[in-house]
């Protein structure tokens, strides 16, 4: 019996291989987002204890990526000038004068006093308002040999206090917030692409590890360039764990909650940025916030045992036994019963002859049909999203330089914005879907760029400025949302094998997109207007390109590069059903094959013609 069992299977299989083109169809523990993981309880208990486990670190990412404004803000000098010598200067103090006050386009009241040759420390008076000038980085204010330094954020000292970063060294700073983006971009490309290969898990831990030795090393050091060259790598390891966390995220949650996971995650990340300049006044000093933030990330070397590898990516580079048991690790922490279905799906896992893993590298992407289409256009629109962003805040600080002048309040607004963009984002993807909205971000970015280039140079100054004010409060509450929605949509739209690689990809596109804002003031702002216009017109193209990008709302995760590749695009309106068709079915259609069957009898005696009767 079962021989003959065998050999009807043997024969099922040839049919469905022959019916299906010769290819043998799919098992169905592929099949993750219909078949195992609602067999897995959907979102279970043991989905959520991962989730949660993902949204935790959201917190410290945000603090770390929001700390290089703190570290590196320009502070105020007070230059004092002694006008004689030290005997004089005692006997009549009042002509201790202050000379300069240069100003960073910031004000605060955290007031840092050292001596010119960095460190030595000086207790001048105030300075009263008539004494003092507002200098730039000038020949004069530079020479000063006793300075006093006020921070506009909530730190007595950062790295510019620390090692006198101006004048002529005042171009290390910018090499110092370029360190961390750059760290940044490399590290979403590299650990993307180790994902893939090795595991999401594997890249987790060693990101952890290795954040720890780096970020704590950042606050011990001696100089500028120890300073730089720690966050490079501080940022390589903050890339991995971020792409690690966002892609679990994805690939763990049903297609009804992909888009709400990602978006609790943000507005964690959000809520840190928000926490910020309170913990940096508690904290007063650059290097003990450096430690505070850092030193949480003690608490997720554990994840080596309690996080578990991607159940999806295990299925797809075809390690089934692997898989199998982290399959039952699930079911049996949601406490599901292995009978009746579970028990049934269990042979699926062991149907596929054991083979070597199947593992992709991102470059087989250049080989695809359209799906490096679809990442090369949301990598672009990213790049685009997060480079404009950046002009449209500029602009708002240039035209309200008197409200905008405050550290805390240009903090706040940046912040503010990026949440209620999100939250407008999570409703219109509900109604909209992912292309609709980014459609509609895409092209409200595009509308507000345009009219403020074009539009506001040629009004009044009384109309201009508010005008100007609303146009990029408008553009930064758009383009936050098309750069996020990107990254998202990226990570819908990649297969499972290369979706770490893919993922990197728009991630650093993103990166290079707020790479534009400290090279805009390593230039002086020299350039700003051609930026602006440059970032313009890629929207208007992306406005194009995004209509040819499939919808992924309530669609399954592709696994296989083929499966990304097959893709297909559905148009926005879809036609309308026609109820009464115009032809009809071919089972409707009449039989009329008789009435020819004797030619020569289609006429007879009696038939009428057009000159009368016919007689036989």
């Amino acid at each position: 019996m079962a021989v003959e069992r065998n050999e009807q299977q043997q024969q099922q299989q040839q049919q469905q291989q022959q019916a299906s083109g010769g290819k043998l169809p799919a098992p169905r523990c592929r099949d993750v987002d219909g078949t195992v993981l609602p067999l897995l309880g959907g979102l279970g208990r043991y989905q959520k204890k991962i989730l949660l486990l993902t949204w935790i670190p959201a917190v410290l990412i945000g603090l770390s990526r929001s700390s290089d404004c703190f570290f590196t803000a320009e502070p105020e000098i007070l230059c004092w000038e002694n006008r004689s010598s030290s005997s004089r200067l005692a006997g009549a103090p009042g002509e201790h004068a202050a000379h300069a006050l240069v100003s960073a386009n910031r004000s605060g009241r955290t007031l840092t006093h050292s001596g010119g040759g960095g460190g030595e420390q000086t207790a001048d008076p105030s300075p009263s308002p008539s004494s003092s000038s507002s200098w730039s980085n000038s020949s004069q204010s530079c020479q000063c040999k006793h300075r006093e330094y006020r921070i506009p954020a909530a730190l007595t000292h950062n790295i510019v206090t620390k090692w006198n970063l101006i004048c002529n060294s005042s171009w290390k700073v910018h090499i110092a917030k370029f360190s961390l983006l750059v760290g940044l971009i490399i590290g979403y490309l590299v650990t993307g692409s180790l994902a893939d290969w090795i595991g999401r898990q594997l890249v987790l831990v060693l990101s952890v590890m290795f954040v720890l030795v780096f970020g704590l090393t950042v606050a011990l050091s001696v100089n500028v360039t120890m300073f730089s060259t720690l966050r490079f790598f501080e940022g390589f390891c903050l890339a991995g764990i971020f792409l690690t966390l966002y892609v679990t995220r994805i690939e763990i949650s049903l297609p009804r909650h992909r888009f709400m996971m990602t978006m609790v995650a943000n507005f964690i990340a959000m809520g840190g940025q928000l926490l910020l300049p309170g913990l940096a006044a508690l904290c007063r000093d650059w290097q003990i916030l450096q430690a505070i933030i850092i030193c949480p990330f003690i608490f997720m070397i554990p994840y080596w045992c309690i996080f578990p590898e991607s159940l999806r990516w295990l299925l797809a580079t075809h390690q089934l036994q692997a898989a199998k048991e982290l399959f039952l690790e699930f079911a049996h922490n949601n406490k599901i019963d292995a009978e009746d279905d579970v028990k049934e799906f269990l042979p699926e896992f062991d149907k596929e002859p054991k083979l070597r893993p199947k593992k992709t590298f991102i470059v087989k992407l250049l080989y695809t049909r359209i799906l490096w289409k679809h990442i090369l256009v949301l990598c672009v629109n990213s790049l685009t999203g997060f480079g404009i962003h950046n002009c449209f805040a500029k602009s708002l600080m240039d035209r309200d330089k008197h409200h905008f002048k405050n550290f805390y309040t240009h903090y706040y607004i940046m912040e503010v914005i990026g949440i209620l963009s999100c939250a407008v984002m999570c409703v219109l993807v509900g109604l909209m879907g992912r292309r609709g909205t980014l459609l509609l971000f895409t092209i409200l970015t595009a509308l507000a760029s345009l009219l403020q280039l074009g539009l506001v140079s040629y009004l009044a100054t009384y109309l201009s400025n508010p005008l100007s004010i609303v146009f990029s409060i408008v553009g930064m509450f758009a383009s936050h949302s098309v750069g996020n929605l990107s990254i998202f949509f990226c990570a819908e739209l990649t297969p499972t094998v290369i979706r770490g690689g893919g993922l990197g990809l728009v991630l650093a596109s993103a990166g290079f997109g707020q790479l534009t804002a400290p090279i805009m003031e390593l230039h002086n702002q020299q350039g700003y207007f051609l930026h602006h216009v440059i970032f313009a017109c890629c929207t208007v193209i992306c406005i194009i390109c995004i209509l040819l990008l499939p919808e992924s709302r309530g669609q399954n995760l592709p696994e296989t590069i083929d499966d990304g590749d097959t893709y297909t695009r559905k148009p926005f309106i879809p036609a309308k059903k026609i109820e009464q068709p115009l032809l009809s079915n071919n089972t409707e259609l009449k039989d009329y094959s008789g009435l020819n069957e004797n030619p020569n009898s289609e006429l007879t005696a009696e038939s009428p013609t057009a000159n009368g009767t016919r007689s036989k």
